[in-house]
């Protein structure tokens, strides 16, 4: 086992939440200057920047996967993590379809900007990719394991957009073997208050959506080779992988 650097929460600028500055190659090198190993690319409702930023990163020897901060029903955030990227692109299909009819007003929101790998734009997203989709939190688990994915609460700290904020706890149900805390998190205040919090594997990620907080301090994670399989092998076995 060696002990990798990653950052597994992370936004480009196709979120409309994204800084403009947030493109591929903007990400993956910053990254990789703060010691990054393995960086996870998760727009909201959206996978379509993957395909730039895996391409961006393989060629600075980048381990980047592909994701998505999924609005569930219960207007919480999850992350969901594939090991593949047709899977990915798959699973953007299907929350596509499953998302509101709504178009962005970027003027509000912001732009939607989708890239390739020399950080051109390619086209832009005319959803709102902010909205909840019609998924609900117990049924995500499943779902993307379906698609060879991984999927955990977000943020969970968070008092909005988090599975605590709009449920009040982690449902037993839902099947998740992990849980993001933000950096800043107090652990043992939210373990008092929520306990089975202590039984998942905790994941801390940066959640960037300027440059800055990309460039912070990573968080390790032990592995038993540096590849997307083991990052998600490692998340699904929860506490029996450590």
């Amino acid at each position: 086992m060696q002990s990798y650097a990653y950052d597994l929460h992370t936004h480009s600028c196709l979120s409309p939440c994204g800084d403009a500055e947030m493109t591929p190659n903007n990400m993956v090198n910053l990254a990789k200057l703060a010691g990054c190993d393995v960086l996870a690319i998760t727009d909201h409702n959206t996978c379509k920047n993957a395909p730039a930023l895996m391409k961006a990163g393989e060629e600075i020897g980048l381990l980047v996967i592909p994701g998505m901060e999924l609005n569930v029903a219960e207007e919480a955030h999850v992350a969901c993590l594939f090991e593949e990227l047709k899977s990915a692109l798959a699973f953007d299909e299907y929350v596509r379809a499953r998302m509101p009819k709504i178009a962005n007003k970027p003027e509000i929101f912001g732009e939607q900007i989708i890239m390739n790998e020399k950080d051109e734009i390619i086209g832009t997203d005319e959803g709102f990719l902010l909205g909840s989709t019609s998924i609900g939190i117990n049924d995500v688990h499943e779902l993307v394991e379906s698609y060879g994915g991984v999927a955990y609460p977000a943020h969970v700290d968070r008092a909005s957009y988090s599975i605590i904020a709009s449920l009040g706890a982690i449902p037993p149900e839902a099947g998740f073997t992990a849980a993001e805390l933000t950096y800043n998190c107090d652990y043992e205040a939210i373990i008092k208050r929520n306990p089975e919090i202590a039984e998942k594997l905790i994941i801390r990620s940066s959640d960037a959506h300027y440059l800055d907080a990309l460039a912070g301090e990573k968080r390790r994670m032990h592995l038993p080779a540096l590849s997307r399989k083991a990052v998600i092998d490692k998340i699904r076995a929860g506490h029996k992988g450590n």
